[in-house]
């Protein structure tokens, strides 16, 4: 079994898929590690005491990259437990790097995983840093482990599934947005919706959902609705102004 991702979902897919005991392999790209808990606190509660997922736009140095970061390596359930690269590693999964391309029954694989790995290794340490601040004022007990460094080690460059054995490859690599059907000219080259906080240029179209729309949790459950207070106000003020133009 391969799973080609290794954000939220593709890494509780591996350790699902492994603990039934059928032999895993993941294929990582970028991620973003997170522990489940630190200081005596869900990492989640600290994200909101940092004011991190309020963030908005303007309070950014580089909107585009933070809008394509990945989704925490987070799992929910009862035992609070912690789900990593490295966890998958000791329960006996095997790490590779990028997939970029299939020829055949090759799998193209890109050796990354030391570039990867250190990227998502300074990304934690800045985030757990910013939660210390906080946390420290809190007098929160101290939290051990929760930074380690992980060494996956190098990956092939090809993967032969059949040779492997793999006859199953789950895509955990999330979805591509597809405008096709929206026939008003809002779109960049790459094919996404041109917005400013989700007002579009095209007069009284709107968009909600999308990552970083105007505040870190906008493509959360809890932040759509803030982003739709938002921009309901603007909608309010725009159906006024035409409604006066039209007298």
């Amino acid at each position: 079994m391969l799973v080609v991702g290794a954000s939220a979902t593709g890494v509780q897919l591996a350790a699902e898929i492994r603990c039934s005991g059928r032999t895993v392999a993941i294929s990582v790209g970028s991620h973003t590690r997170l522990p489940r808990s630190y200081r005596g606190h869900d990492t989640w509660w600290w994200l909101e005491q940092t004011g991190l997922l309020d963030e908005m736009t303007a309070e950014v140095s580089d909107l585009q990259r933070a809008r394509a970061q990945p989704s925490f390596q987070l799992v929910g359930g009862p035992d609070g437990r912690r789900l990593d690269l490295g966890t998958l590693r000791d329960m006996g999964v095997r790490i590779v790097g990028r997939t970029i391309g299939v020829a055949g029954t090759t799998l193209c694989l890109r050796d990354d995983l030391p570039k990867t790995s250190v990227a998502a290794q300074a990304a934690l340490e800045r985030l757990l840093a910013r939660i210390d601040i906080v946390a420290d004022v809190f007098g929160a007990p101290p939290a051990a482990g929760a930074a380690r460094v992980l060494d996956l080690g190098s990956s092939p460059t090809a993967l032969d599934l059949r040779t492997e054995g793999i006859r199953t490859v789950l895509w955990a690599t999330g979805y591509g947005r597809n405008y096709s059907w929206l026939k008003v000219p809002v779109l960049d080259e790459a094919g996404e919706v041109l917005h400013d906080g989700g007002i579009t240029p095209s007069p009284g179209l709107y968009v909600l959902g999308l990552n970083f729309l105007r505040r870190r949790r906008s493509h959360f459950i809890d932040g759509v609705g803030l982003d739709a207070e938002d921009l309901a106000q603007h909608i309010d003020c725009y159906v006024a102004r035409s409604h006066r133009a039209a007298a």
